[in-house]
């Protein structure tokens, strides 16, 4: 089944990539293994941007940012800033459900060691433009670290000189759309103090003001 912004779940862009899902196929038979889809609704406003998928996490449970720390520190600070409604379990039928809001990530498929080639980047590019093509009311993207930042502007033709990466930075690519960046929230960088729970929960702050100011 095609679903608009979507990679089907054979995917086969990637060479480098198709082999690892292959790979982690037969290793993990009962895992998710393929093209992780976002989550969320289309009708939402703010749309989360992450790397790609976890080995673990989502592409393990076939949901994004699901069963690994990053989706503890992610969906936890969603839920105490009303954009998500449940009890997160770290599974994808926990019966969590997200408030206006979509996760998806600029990769679909997991990389080795965590780490896209720029042409894999590229080759997953045109399914985050058609996911934001898809979502009519949104109105603002939260960047979860340089790469995602980066593709997003991509998407939009925007130039990478005049929009700095950098946390909690608010940038205006296109019109009537704002992009806020944030350190990724994965395990490395809350335990070397890159990002505190803190710095993450001001970024939300700052966007759930925007979004309910408008």
């Amino acid at each position: 089944m095609t679903v608009r912004g979507e990679p089907p779940l054979d995917c086969s862009r990637c060479e480098r990539l198709v082999t690892f899902r292959s790979e982690n196929r037969e290793a993990h038979a009962g895992w998710f293994n393929a093209p992780v889809r976002s989550f969320g609704a289309d009708d939402a406003r703010l749309l989360i941007v992450g790397l790609a998928p976890g080995l673990q996490g989502a592409n393990r449970t076939g949901r994004p940012f699901t069963g690994d720390f990053a989706g503890d520190l992610l969906y936890g600070t969603l839920s105490k800033f009303r954009f998500a409604r449940g009890s997160y379990d770290g599974r994808s039928d926990d019966g969590f459900a997200l408030v206006d809001c979509m996760v998806t990530n600029a990769v679909r498929c997991v990389p080795p060691k965590n780490k896209p080639t720029g042409a894999e980047i590229a080759n997953c590019r045109s399914f985050l433009e058609d996911r934001i093509a898809a979502m009519p009311r949104l109105e603002l993207i939260l960047a979860l670290g340089r790469i995602a930042h980066d593709s997003v502007l991509t998407a939009f033709q925007a130039r990478k000189s005049e929009h700095t990466f950098g946390h909690g930075n608010r940038h205006l690519p296109s019109d009537g759309l704002v992009l806020y960046d944030s350190y990724h929230c994965s395990r490395y960088n809350t335990n070397t103090g890159r990002l505190t729970a803190e710095m993450f929960e001001a970024v939300f702050a700052a966007i759930s003001s925007e979004l309910n100011s408008a």
